[in-house]
């Protein structure tokens, strides 16, 4: 594994795995405060539902973070300041991949919760950090620590990944793998 990055160990019966960043990049909160930029093939405004439907590559930045899908439903909690309505949750489907400076996380589903800064990713998750590649069922991010938790519960299984030096894999429900190990002289 390389010197920007630790490993905490597992917690829940072996089923959790816990990957803390050192790097200055990880510890800095992410921006949830700052404006969502959007685009997509197709919107659909849901006013009376307070919901907005964005499909066909649907592509969302907000500060350093992005989150690209097939399909994504945008829930705003119906009141209106400088004109725009308040975002309170991001639900994705389909081919999700967020990006960080210092990591890329992919999964078949995501809900980031603006209020409680979190991303969950659920479905065939794959987390690179570094060149290591961790995959699992569930991953959750918390956005204000950087702090990342995968374990083996999910929606839809993953067989295991390989990508520079570092391999995990999930098989019935739990998490394992080999990181690499920087160079020494």
């Amino acid at each position: 594994m390389r010197a920007t990055s630790s490993l905490l160990g597992a917690a829940g019966f072996g089923l959790s795995l816990l990957l803390l960043s050192t790097t200055a990049v990880a510890q800095q909160p992410h921006d949830s405060n700052a404006p969502i930029n959007f685009s997509a093939d197709h919107i659909e405004l849901q006013d009376k539902a307070n919901r907005a439907v964005l499909s066909g590559n649907v592509a969302v930045k907000q500060a350093e973070m992005t989150l690209n899908s097939a399909r994504m439903t945008v829930a705003y909690t119906g009141q209106v300041i400088g004109g725009n309505p308040q975002v309170s949750r991001l639900d994705a489907s389909g081919g999700v991949t967020v990006k960080r400076p210092d990591q890329t996380a992919k999964s078949q589903y995501a809900i980031y919760d603006l209020n409680k800064r979190v991303i969950t990713m659920l479905g065939a998750v794959t987390l690179n950090q570094g060149g290591n590649v961790v995959n699992g069922g569930r991953l959750t991010m918390n956005l204000d620590t950087g702090r990342a938790v995968i374990d083996g519960s999910s929606v839809g299984g993953s067989s295991g990944a390989t990508n520079g030096g570092g391999t995990v894999t999930q098989s019935a429900g739990r998490v394992s793998g080999t990181f690499s190990v920087p160079k020494r002289n």
